[in-house]
């Protein structure tokens, strides 16, 4: 999804700044970017899910690269589905990391230069799950929720100063973060079920030039959150003890 942004905004003519762990894809990225629009391509290998990420992201941006960025991306995730147990600490931690504390710190630090700027877009990627408390994704909905809640707050707070923050709460993408097979992906994507990066990242990239606080795109987000929150504690329950 992360690469969808940076080809959309591309195409838009913004030069770019990818952030990852993955350095591998990160110079594939690059190369396909710079062949296919006319625009700089800078990349940055650095693991997000570490405490201080944000802060030395943010230094670099400003110290190395001497720029602030129009636009700040919040892509970064990641997702598990298990029974939570003390091996899982480690990855729980991460992902608070990933989800709350880089996203947090890098939208107080970004967004406060934005501010005094004057001009500035934050896009936070949310998700459908914010609004599905339900077990086998206890952190990761509750990290969502989280995102959610502040990404709207942050909106109110910075619009005043020309900076507008976006919050975008998905239903089922096509990428490799569920890690579901091939077949079962283009059968969701036939059925409705699952919507591409493309679909969604031109809605959302809609959304924040547009001002909108938060939107929540596909039908699954109208019905499913509903449909979850009707079903007795009970058969939850059975329904995890089959498929955990």
């Amino acid at each position: 999804m992360g690469l969808e942004y940076a080809r959309q905004l591309a195409a838009k003519g913004y030069n770019l700044i990818l952030v990852s762990n993955r350095e591998d894809e990160l110079s594939a990225a690059r190369a396909e970017l710079q062949a296919a629009f006319p625009v700089k391509v800078t990349t940055r290998d650095q693991d997000l899910a570490l405490p201080d990420a944000a802060d030395r992201l943010f230094q670099w941006c400003m110290q190395e690269e001497e720029q602030l960025p129009d636009i700040v991306i919040n892509n970064a995730g990641m997702f598990f589905f298990k029974e939570l147990q003390t091996e899982d600490l480690d990855r729980v931690q991460a992902m608070m990391n990933l989800h709350m504390t880089t996203i947090t710190r890098s939208c107080i630090l970004f967004g406060n230069a934005m501010k005094q700027r004057g001009s500035g877009y934050i896009l936070i990627l949310s998700s459908m799950a914010a609004r599905l408390p339900v077990p086998g994704i206890t952190i990761y909905s509750a990290t969502k929720a989280y995102l959610k809640s502040f990404g709207r707050s942050l909106s109110f707070e910075l619009k005043p100063y020309g900076v507008g923050v976006t919050t975008v709460c998905p239903a089922a993408i096509a990428t490799p973060l569920y890690r579901l097979d091939q077949k079962r992906v283009q059968l969701g994507i036939r059925l409705g079920l699952i919507h591409t990066p493309r679909w969604l990242v031109k809605r959302a990239l809609r959304a924040l030039f547009h001002g909108r606080r938060v939107i929540c795109p596909a039908f699954m987000n109208v019905w499913l959150p509903v449909l979850i929150g009707l079903l007795p504690a009970p058969v939850i329950t059975a329904l995890w003890k089959r498929f955990r």
